[in-house]
Protein backbone atom coordinates (compact mmCIF):
# COMPACT_ATOMS: atom_id res chain seq x y z
CA UNK A 1 0.00 0.00 0.00
CA UNK A 2 1.41 3.03 -0.97
CA UNK A 3 -0.42 4.99 1.47
CA UNK A 4 0.81 2.61 4.49
CA UNK A 5 0.99 4.17 7.94
CA UNK A 6 3.23 4.07 10.99
CA UNK A 7 0.53 1.62 12.72
CA UNK A 8 -0.44 -0.38 9.94
CA UNK A 9 3.52 -1.33 9.01
CA UNK A 10 3.56 -2.60 12.41
CA UNK A 11 0.38 -4.64 12.51
CA UNK A 12 2.57 -6.20 9.71
CA UNK A 13 5.68 -6.33 11.79
CA UNK A 14 3.78 -7.82 14.39
CA UNK A 15 1.98 -10.54 11.93
CA UNK A 16 5.47 -11.36 10.46
CA UNK A 17 3.85 -10.54 6.88
CA UNK A 18 7.00 -8.31 6.37
CA UNK A 19 9.81 -7.31 7.93
CA UNK A 20 12.34 -4.29 8.25
CA UNK A 21 14.52 -5.36 5.51
CA UNK A 22 11.93 -5.76 3.04
CA UNK A 23 10.53 -2.65 4.07
CA UNK A 24 13.70 -1.00 3.77
CA UNK A 25 14.67 -2.76 0.78
CA UNK A 26 10.88 -1.74 -0.98
CA UNK A 27 11.57 1.83 -0.01
CA UNK A 28 15.05 1.99 -1.81
CA UNK A 29 13.78 0.32 -5.18
CA UNK A 30 10.75 3.28 -4.95
CA UNK A 31 13.43 6.16 -5.08
CA UNK A 32 15.66 4.07 -7.12
CA UNK A 33 12.93 3.66 -9.77
CA UNK A 34 11.25 7.30 -9.44
CA UNK A 35 13.28 10.13 -8.27
CA UNK A 36 15.56 11.15 -10.89
CA UNK A 37 13.77 9.27 -13.91
CA UNK A 38 10.48 11.46 -13.14
CA UNK A 39 13.19 14.57 -12.51
CA UNK A 40 11.40 14.38 -8.81
CA UNK A 41 14.57 14.91 -7.93
CA UNK A 42 14.15 14.93 -3.87
CA UNK A 43 16.63 12.65 -2.63
CA UNK A 44 20.40 14.36 -1.90
CA UNK A 45 21.48 11.12 -1.02
CA UNK A 46 20.70 7.66 0.57
CA UNK A 47 21.25 5.69 3.62
CA UNK A 48 24.25 3.15 3.09
CA UNK A 49 23.85 1.33 6.40
CA UNK A 50 20.23 1.82 6.20
CA UNK A 51 19.36 -2.20 5.28
CA UNK A 52 22.37 -2.83 7.99
CA UNK A 53 20.32 -0.95 10.66
CA UNK A 54 17.20 -3.22 9.67
CA UNK A 55 18.62 -6.07 10.24
CA UNK A 56 19.53 -5.21 13.79
CA UNK A 57 16.19 -3.77 14.39
CA UNK A 58 14.45 -7.32 13.00
CA UNK A 59 16.82 -9.40 15.14
CA UNK A 60 16.19 -6.81 18.45
CA UNK A 61 12.70 -7.61 17.89
CA UNK A 62 13.08 -11.39 17.06
CA UNK A 63 14.99 -11.82 20.52
CA UNK A 64 12.26 -9.20 22.66
CA UNK A 65 9.15 -9.55 21.09
CA UNK A 66 8.96 -5.68 21.51
CA UNK A 67 8.71 -2.47 18.72
CA UNK A 68 9.91 0.73 19.83
CA UNK A 69 7.54 3.61 18.83
CA UNK A 70 8.89 4.02 15.61
CA UNK A 71 10.74 0.92 15.17
CA UNK A 72 11.91 0.08 11.70
CA UNK A 73 9.57 2.94 10.16
CA UNK A 74 12.25 5.03 7.15
CA UNK A 75 12.34 8.51 7.86
CA UNK A 76 13.21 11.32 4.99
CA UNK A 77 15.52 13.76 6.82
CA UNK A 78 15.75 17.29 5.48
CA UNK A 79 19.18 17.68 4.19
CA UNK A 80 19.99 20.69 7.30
CA UNK A 81 19.28 17.96 10.34
CA UNK A 82 22.82 16.98 10.92
CA UNK A 83 23.54 13.71 10.90
CA UNK A 84 26.33 12.37 11.83
CA UNK A 85 26.83 9.38 9.38
CA UNK A 86 25.68 10.70 6.55
CA UNK A 87 26.66 14.94 5.08
CA UNK A 88 24.61 17.72 6.17
CA UNK A 89 24.92 20.73 3.86
CA UNK A 90 21.85 22.72 3.79
CA UNK A 91 21.71 22.85 0.12
CA UNK A 92 25.17 24.07 -0.18
CA UNK A 93 27.83 22.71 -2.54
CA UNK A 94 30.16 24.51 -0.16
CA UNK A 95 29.07 21.96 2.66
CA UNK A 96 29.26 19.01 0.33
CA UNK A 97 30.85 16.04 2.39
CA UNK A 98 30.29 17.93 5.72
CA UNK A 99 29.59 15.21 8.22
CA UNK A 100 29.07 16.19 11.74
CA UNK A 101 30.11 15.00 14.96
CA UNK A 102 26.47 13.84 15.83
CA UNK A 103 23.16 13.73 15.40
CA UNK A 104 20.65 16.92 15.52
CA UNK A 105 18.77 16.32 19.02
CA UNK A 106 15.43 15.57 16.65
CA UNK A 107 17.12 12.98 14.93
CA UNK A 108 18.58 10.88 17.34
CA UNK A 109 15.20 11.11 19.13
CA UNK A 110 13.89 9.20 16.20
CA UNK A 111 16.52 6.89 16.16
CA UNK A 112 16.58 5.96 19.62
CA UNK A 113 13.02 5.39 19.22
CA UNK A 114 13.89 3.02 16.28
CA UNK A 115 13.37 4.67 12.96
CA UNK A 116 15.83 4.54 10.27
CA UNK A 117 17.19 7.65 8.75
CA UNK A 118 16.55 6.52 5.13
CA UNK A 119 17.88 9.89 3.27
CA UNK A 120 18.78 13.27 3.23
CA UNK A 121 16.23 15.06 1.35
CA UNK A 122 16.68 18.58 -1.31
CA UNK A 123 15.96 21.63 0.09
CA UNK A 124 15.75 25.31 -1.22
CA UNK A 125 19.50 26.35 -0.13
CA UNK A 126 20.08 27.63 3.28
CA UNK A 127 16.16 27.25 3.38
CA UNK A 128 16.45 30.87 1.86
CA UNK A 129 12.85 30.06 0.12
CA UNK A 130 9.63 29.04 0.85
CA UNK A 131 8.32 29.17 -2.46
CA UNK A 132 10.92 26.87 -4.12
CA UNK A 133 12.77 23.66 -3.34
CA UNK A 134 16.43 24.55 -5.71
CA UNK A 135 19.56 24.16 -4.35
CA UNK A 136 23.40 23.93 -5.79
CA UNK A 137 24.35 20.80 -3.97
CA UNK A 138 21.00 19.14 -6.30
CA UNK A 139 19.07 21.71 -8.13
CA UNK A 140 15.49 21.50 -8.55
CA UNK A 141 12.87 19.55 -6.74
CA UNK A 142 9.43 19.12 -8.73
CA UNK A 143 5.98 18.38 -7.30
CA UNK A 144 4.51 15.30 -7.56
CA UNK A 145 1.10 16.44 -8.24
CA UNK A 146 2.28 17.61 -11.49
CA UNK A 147 6.44 17.64 -12.38
CA UNK A 148 6.21 21.30 -14.09
CA UNK A 149 5.61 22.69 -10.30
CA UNK A 150 7.34 23.85 -7.69
CA UNK A 151 6.44 21.51 -4.53
CA UNK A 152 6.86 25.03 -2.64
CA UNK A 153 10.32 25.80 -0.56
CA UNK A 154 12.44 25.16 1.76
CA UNK A 155 11.35 21.93 2.51
CA UNK A 156 9.89 20.67 -0.12
CA UNK A 157 12.30 18.11 -1.08
CA UNK A 158 10.94 16.08 2.34
CA UNK A 159 7.58 16.79 1.27
CA UNK A 160 7.73 15.61 -2.37
CA UNK A 161 9.75 12.58 -1.24
CA UNK A 162 7.01 11.74 1.40
CA UNK A 163 3.96 12.26 -0.83
CA UNK A 164 5.29 10.29 -3.62
CA UNK A 165 5.93 7.47 -0.99
CA UNK A 166 9.87 7.69 -0.94
CA UNK A 167 9.52 6.99 3.02
CA UNK A 168 6.60 6.88 5.30
CA UNK A 169 7.23 10.08 7.07
CA UNK A 170 9.79 12.69 6.97
CA UNK A 171 11.38 16.09 9.12
CA UNK A 172 11.44 19.02 7.77
CA UNK A 173 11.99 22.84 9.16
CA UNK A 174 9.80 25.79 9.37
CA UNK A 175 11.50 29.28 9.74
CA UNK A 176 8.43 31.40 8.00
CA UNK A 177 6.49 28.99 5.95
CA UNK A 178 8.74 25.89 5.54
CA UNK A 179 6.77 22.97 6.52
CA UNK A 180 3.61 24.12 6.01
CA UNK A 181 3.74 25.26 3.11
CA UNK A 182 5.31 22.20 1.15
CA UNK A 183 2.63 20.25 3.46
CA UNK A 184 -0.30 21.92 1.59
CA UNK A 185 1.08 21.82 -1.81
CA UNK A 186 1.72 18.02 -1.22
CA UNK A 187 -1.28 17.15 0.26
CA UNK A 188 0.75 16.62 3.68
CA UNK A 189 0.22 17.38 7.20
CA UNK A 190 2.47 19.40 8.17
CA UNK A 191 2.98 20.31 12.15
CA UNK A 192 4.65 23.71 13.24
CA UNK A 193 4.81 22.89 16.99
CA UNK A 194 4.97 25.88 19.75
CA UNK A 195 8.44 27.39 20.11
CA UNK A 196 10.18 25.62 22.88
CA UNK A 197 8.31 22.19 22.34
CA UNK A 198 10.93 21.02 20.07
CA UNK A 199 14.97 21.48 20.49
CA UNK A 200 16.59 23.12 17.23
CA UNK A 201 19.87 21.82 18.29
CA UNK A 202 21.91 20.39 15.25
CA UNK A 203 19.52 22.08 12.41
CA UNK A 204 21.88 24.52 10.17
CA UNK A 205 19.66 27.89 11.08
CA UNK A 206 18.10 30.28 8.59
CA UNK A 207 17.20 32.57 12.05
CA UNK A 208 17.13 30.87 14.93
CA UNK A 209 15.08 32.88 16.88
CA UNK A 210 11.93 31.84 14.51
CA UNK A 211 13.65 27.89 13.26
CA UNK A 212 11.55 24.88 14.14
CA UNK A 213 11.80 21.65 13.10
CA UNK A 214 8.98 19.25 12.66
CA UNK A 215 6.77 16.20 11.20
CA UNK A 216 5.62 15.97 7.46
CA UNK A 217 3.58 13.38 6.75
CA UNK A 218 0.53 11.62 4.82
CA UNK A 219 -1.67 11.50 7.87
CA UNK A 220 -2.51 13.54 11.31
CA UNK A 221 -1.61 10.47 13.22
CA UNK A 222 1.37 9.74 11.50
CA UNK A 223 2.51 13.40 12.12
CA UNK A 224 1.34 13.21 16.15
CA UNK A 225 3.64 10.11 16.26
CA UNK A 226 6.69 11.87 15.11
CA UNK A 227 6.06 14.84 17.34
CA UNK A 228 5.37 13.11 20.79
CA UNK A 229 9.15 11.21 20.07
CA UNK A 230 10.59 14.69 19.15
CA UNK A 231 9.22 16.70 21.85
CA UNK A 232 10.16 17.86 25.23
CA UNK A 233 13.60 19.37 26.97
CA UNK A 234 16.82 19.40 25.39
CA UNK A 235 19.43 21.02 27.45
CA UNK A 236 21.29 22.09 24.29
CA UNK A 237 18.58 24.55 23.47
CA UNK A 238 17.47 26.51 26.66
CA UNK A 239 14.39 27.73 24.86
CA UNK A 240 12.87 24.07 25.33
CA UNK A 241 13.10 24.78 29.08
CA UNK A 242 9.61 26.89 28.80
CA UNK A 243 7.99 22.89 27.29
CA UNK A 244 8.73 21.61 31.03
CA UNK A 245 5.17 20.13 32.38
CA UNK A 246 3.50 21.01 29.17
CA UNK A 247 4.25 17.77 27.29
CA UNK A 248 1.54 15.05 27.71
CA UNK A 249 2.28 11.76 28.14
CA UNK A 250 1.74 11.07 24.06
CA UNK A 251 -0.32 12.96 21.83
CA UNK A 252 -2.09 10.03 20.28
CA UNK A 253 -4.69 10.47 23.08
CA UNK A 254 -6.06 13.22 20.84
CA UNK A 255 -6.85 11.90 17.49
CA UNK A 256 -10.39 12.39 18.31
CA UNK A 257 -13.05 11.58 15.20
CA UNK A 258 -15.41 14.11 17.34
CA UNK A 259 -12.83 16.73 18.27
CA UNK A 260 -14.49 19.12 16.64
CA UNK A 261 -17.59 18.95 18.66
CA UNK A 262 -18.47 22.76 20.37
CA UNK A 263 -14.63 24.28 18.90
CA UNK A 264 -14.66 27.89 18.78
CA UNK A 265 -12.70 28.79 15.05
CA UNK A 266 -12.23 31.80 14.10
CA UNK A 267 -11.60 32.80 10.16
CA UNK A 268 -9.08 34.87 9.40
CA UNK A 269 -10.98 36.75 6.04
CA UNK A 270 -7.55 38.83 5.65
CA UNK A 271 -6.03 35.70 3.96
CA UNK A 272 -9.46 34.94 1.87
CA UNK A 273 -10.83 37.56 0.92
CA UNK A 274 -7.66 39.26 -0.83
CA UNK A 275 -7.69 40.05 -4.87
CA UNK A 276 -5.50 37.69 -5.75
CA UNK A 277 -6.46 34.88 -3.85
CA UNK A 278 -7.18 32.02 -6.60
CA UNK A 279 -10.98 31.63 -7.06
CA UNK A 280 -10.60 27.49 -6.25
CA UNK A 281 -9.09 27.59 -3.95
CA UNK A 282 -11.20 30.26 -1.91
CA UNK A 283 -13.96 27.56 -2.87
CA UNK A 284 -12.11 25.08 -1.11
CA UNK A 285 -11.44 27.07 2.03
CA UNK A 286 -14.54 28.25 2.01
CA UNK A 287 -16.11 24.41 1.79
CA UNK A 288 -13.84 23.45 4.36
CA UNK A 289 -15.16 26.33 6.87
CA UNK A 290 -18.73 24.65 6.15
CA UNK A 291 -17.55 21.13 6.89
CA UNK A 292 -15.96 22.36 10.30
CA UNK A 293 -19.41 24.10 10.86
CA UNK A 294 -21.24 20.60 10.07
CA UNK A 295 -18.32 18.54 12.22
CA UNK A 296 -19.87 20.89 15.33
CA UNK A 297 -17.57 24.11 15.63
CA UNK A 298 -19.04 26.95 16.08
CA UNK A 299 -17.39 29.14 13.13
CA UNK A 300 -16.63 33.18 14.00
CA UNK A 301 -16.69 35.19 10.38
CA UNK A 302 -14.72 37.20 10.25
CA UNK A 303 -12.24 37.01 12.84
CA UNK A 304 -10.36 40.29 13.18
CA UNK A 305 -6.77 40.90 14.63
CA UNK A 306 -6.77 44.66 15.06
CA UNK A 307 -3.80 46.62 13.98
CA UNK A 308 -2.85 43.70 12.28
CA UNK A 309 -0.58 44.93 9.08
CA UNK A 310 0.16 47.58 11.62
CA UNK A 311 1.99 44.90 14.43
CA UNK A 312 4.01 43.10 11.79
CA UNK A 313 5.99 45.67 9.76
CA UNK A 314 9.54 45.11 10.06
CA UNK A 315 9.18 42.10 12.53
CA UNK A 316 11.54 39.87 11.24
CA UNK A 317 15.66 40.06 12.16
CA UNK A 318 17.87 39.04 9.88
CA UNK A 319 20.02 36.78 12.61
CA UNK A 320 21.57 34.82 9.53
CA UNK A 321 25.34 35.35 9.52
CA UNK A 322 25.26 35.67 13.46
CA UNK A 323 23.55 32.16 13.35
CA UNK A 324 24.85 30.31 10.35
CA UNK A 325 28.79 31.23 12.27
CA UNK A 326 27.72 29.75 15.15
CA UNK A 327 26.35 27.05 13.55
CA UNK A 328 30.31 26.16 11.75
CA UNK A 329 31.82 26.45 15.09
CA UNK A 330 29.54 23.78 16.28
CA UNK A 331 30.95 21.27 13.98
CA UNK A 332 34.50 21.72 15.37
CA UNK A 333 38.02 21.12 13.73
CA UNK A 334 36.71 19.56 10.74
CA UNK A 335 34.19 22.53 9.89
CA UNK A 336 34.67 23.36 5.62
CA UNK A 337 34.38 26.78 6.70
CA UNK A 338 35.10 28.91 9.61
CA UNK A 339 32.31 31.96 8.94
CA UNK A 340 30.20 32.69 6.18
CA UNK A 341 32.01 35.30 4.70
CA UNK A 342 34.34 32.47 3.77
CA UNK A 343 31.89 30.44 1.89
CA UNK A 344 30.08 33.89 0.33
CA UNK A 345 34.05 33.74 -1.02
CA UNK A 346 33.71 30.60 -2.50
CA UNK A 347 30.56 31.49 -5.27
CA UNK A 348 29.30 27.74 -4.37
CA UNK A 349 25.59 28.85 -4.29
CA UNK A 350 22.81 29.09 -6.31
CA UNK A 351 22.98 32.43 -8.71
CA UNK A 352 19.21 33.09 -7.28
CA UNK A 353 20.85 33.25 -3.89
CA UNK A 354 23.85 35.78 -4.64
CA UNK A 355 21.72 38.63 -3.49
CA UNK A 356 20.41 36.75 -0.38
CA UNK A 357 23.79 35.92 0.36
CA UNK A 358 26.13 39.06 -0.04
CA UNK A 359 23.34 41.04 2.00
CA UNK A 360 23.97 38.58 4.73
CA UNK A 361 27.94 40.31 4.91
CA UNK A 362 26.87 43.70 4.93
CA UNK A 363 26.76 44.36 8.71
CA UNK A 364 29.32 46.83 9.36
CA UNK A 365 28.62 46.91 13.18
CA UNK A 366 31.59 46.26 15.67
CA UNK A 367 32.03 42.67 16.79
CA UNK A 368 30.50 43.15 20.49
CA UNK A 369 27.36 44.50 18.66
CA UNK A 370 26.95 41.75 15.51
CA UNK A 371 24.91 39.47 18.46
CA UNK A 372 21.26 40.49 17.44
CA UNK A 373 19.69 42.46 20.63
CA UNK A 374 17.28 39.72 21.07
CA UNK A 375 17.46 35.93 20.44
CA UNK A 376 14.13 34.53 21.57
CA UNK A 377 10.83 35.73 20.48
CA UNK A 378 9.18 35.63 23.74
CA UNK A 379 11.17 38.66 25.08
CA UNK A 380 11.62 40.71 22.14
CA UNK A 381 8.75 43.73 22.63
CA UNK A 382 7.40 43.48 18.91
CA UNK A 383 6.59 40.00 19.15
CA UNK A 384 5.02 40.07 22.71
CA UNK A 385 3.20 42.79 21.00
CA UNK A 386 1.99 40.86 18.10
CA UNK A 387 1.34 38.02 20.57
CA UNK A 388 -0.72 40.21 22.78
CA UNK A 389 -2.63 41.60 20.09
CA UNK A 390 -3.78 38.00 18.62
CA UNK A 391 -4.12 36.82 22.30
CA UNK A 392 -6.93 39.68 23.40
CA UNK A 393 -8.70 39.13 20.23
CA UNK A 394 -8.98 35.82 20.97
CA UNK A 395 -9.94 35.76 24.60
CA UNK A 396 -12.41 38.79 23.15
CA UNK A 397 -14.68 36.17 20.64
CA UNK A 398 -13.89 33.03 22.89
CA UNK A 399 -11.51 31.55 20.23
CA UNK A 400 -9.72 28.13 20.15
CA UNK A 401 -8.33 28.00 16.69
CA UNK A 402 -7.70 30.26 13.73
CA UNK A 403 -8.07 28.80 10.40
CA UNK A 404 -6.75 30.34 6.69
CA UNK A 405 -5.73 28.71 3.36
CA UNK A 406 -2.02 27.24 3.62
CA UNK A 407 -1.78 29.11 0.38
CA UNK A 408 -4.40 31.70 -1.18
CA UNK A 409 -2.74 30.22 -4.61
CA UNK A 410 -1.88 26.91 -6.61
CA UNK A 411 1.71 25.34 -7.07
CA UNK A 412 3.40 27.57 -9.27
CA UNK A 413 5.02 26.55 -12.78
CA UNK A 414 8.45 25.75 -12.49
CA UNK A 415 10.71 29.28 -12.99
CA UNK A 416 7.50 31.11 -12.86
CA UNK A 417 8.45 33.94 -10.70
CA UNK A 418 5.76 36.17 -11.72
CA UNK A 419 1.87 34.54 -10.58
CA UNK A 420 0.85 35.24 -7.09
CA UNK A 421 2.41 33.20 -4.49
CA UNK A 422 -0.22 33.46 -2.31
CA UNK A 423 1.79 32.16 0.69
CA UNK A 424 -0.02 32.84 4.27
CA UNK A 425 2.24 31.79 6.45
CA UNK A 426 5.39 34.19 7.71
CA UNK A 427 3.68 35.92 10.29
CA UNK A 428 0.76 34.37 12.60
CA UNK A 429 2.63 31.42 13.69
CA UNK A 430 6.34 32.22 13.32
CA UNK A 431 6.52 35.56 15.27
CA UNK A 432 4.25 34.53 18.31
CA UNK A 433 5.54 31.23 19.00
CA UNK A 434 2.02 30.00 18.48
CA UNK A 435 1.62 26.37 16.80
CA UNK A 436 0.22 25.69 13.99
CA UNK A 437 -0.89 22.98 11.71
CA UNK A 438 -1.70 22.62 7.82
CA UNK A 439 -3.89 19.63 6.74
CA UNK A 440 -4.96 19.08 3.07
CA UNK A 441 -8.98 20.52 1.89
CA UNK A 442 -8.52 19.15 -1.58
CA UNK A 443 -7.05 19.74 -5.24
CA UNK A 444 -7.83 22.71 -7.62
CA UNK A 445 -7.76 22.18 -11.44
CA UNK A 446 -7.97 18.46 -10.55
CA UNK A 447 -4.25 17.40 -9.21
CA UNK A 448 -2.82 20.88 -7.72
CA UNK A 449 -3.19 19.98 -3.72
CA UNK A 450 -4.66 22.95 -1.08
CA UNK A 451 -4.63 23.20 2.47
CA UNK A 452 -5.69 25.03 5.43
CA UNK A 453 -3.79 26.19 8.70
CA UNK A 454 -5.17 26.03 11.76
CA UNK A 455 -2.84 27.92 14.29
CA UNK A 456 -3.52 27.85 18.16
CA UNK A 457 -2.79 29.38 21.78
CA UNK A 458 1.45 28.35 22.72
CA UNK A 459 1.25 24.75 24.05
CA UNK A 460 -2.62 24.09 22.26
CA UNK A 461 -0.84 21.43 20.42
CA UNK A 462 -3.74 18.99 21.90
CA UNK A 463 -6.45 20.85 20.74
CA UNK A 464 -5.42 21.53 16.90
CA UNK A 465 -4.51 17.64 16.72
CA UNK A 466 -7.91 17.05 17.64
CA UNK A 467 -9.62 19.65 15.21
CA UNK A 468 -7.21 18.47 12.84
CA UNK A 469 -7.69 14.81 13.02
CA UNK A 470 -11.65 15.49 12.94
CA UNK A 471 -11.51 17.46 9.58
CA UNK A 472 -9.49 14.63 8.45
CA UNK A 473 -11.13 11.80 9.33
CA UNK A 474 -14.23 13.04 7.82
CA UNK A 475 -13.51 14.48 4.93
CA UNK A 476 -10.59 12.13 3.32
CA UNK A 477 -9.15 14.47 1.53
CA UNK A 478 -5.54 12.86 0.99
CA UNK A 479 -5.03 11.07 -1.97
CA UNK A 480 -1.61 9.77 -4.11
CA UNK A 481 0.25 11.63 -7.00
CA UNK A 482 -0.87 9.32 -10.01
CA UNK A 483 3.11 9.50 -11.26
CA UNK A 484 3.88 7.17 -8.49
CA UNK A 485 1.48 4.29 -8.52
Amino acid sequence: MIETTIADIQQAFRTGKINCRSLVEGYLERIGVYDQTTRLNAIVVTNPKALAEADELDAEFKQTGKLRRLHGIPVIIKDNFDTQDLQTTGGSLALMGSTPPDDAYQVRKLREAGAIVLAKSNMAEWAFSPLVTVSSISGITRNPYDLDRVPAGSSGGTAAAVAANFGVVGLGTDTGNSIRGPASHNCLVGIRSTMGLTSRDGIIPLYLRNDIGGPMARTVEDAVRLLEVIAGYDPADPITKISRGKVPKNYTQFLDKNGLQGASIGVFRKYIDTTTTDPQVKALTEKAIEDLKTLGAEIIDPFVISGFDKLIENIWSDTFQYDVNHYLASLGENAPYSNLAEIVATGLYSPYNEDRMNSALKENKPPEERNPPCRDLYNDTRNIAFREAILQAMEKDKIDAIVYPTWSNPPRKVGDTESPAGDNSQYMSPHTGFPAISIPIGFTYNSLPAGLTFVGKLFAEPDLIKFAYAYEQNTKHRRPPEMFP
